[in-house]
């Protein structure tokens, strides 16, 4: 059995149509999962945060985050990715 690859992934940005069909278009071609999505528009800036599962993709971390980062500069967004551990680790009290 694989073990499970999670990552959290932020994409904060002025609010346009397509940011949701970009990034997670993107995450499916390189067979990553999303397992959880949260967003909203807060006046006309929208924010999003996924937890994804990359256990299953050819493409490292660092790689997934190139492909992001691409899919940012197209959308005019910050896209963030982060290991779920590194995450919870800086969250811990």
């Amino acid at each position: 059995m694989v073990k499970k690859m999670r990552a959290v992934i932020s994409v904060i940005g002025k609010d346009k149509k397509g940011i949701i069909a970009k990034v997670s278009g993107g995450l499916f071609d390189v067979n990553v999962n999303i397992e959880d999505i949260s967003q909203t528009i807060m006046g006309d800036v929208f924010t999003m945060i996924m937890m994804v599962d990359c256990s299953q993709s050819a493409l490292d971390l660092s790689q997934i985050n190139d492909l992001l980062q691409k899919i940012a500069v197209e959308m005019r967004v910050e896209i963030r990715i982060q290991n779920e551990e590194i995450f919870n680790s800086m969250h811990r009290i």
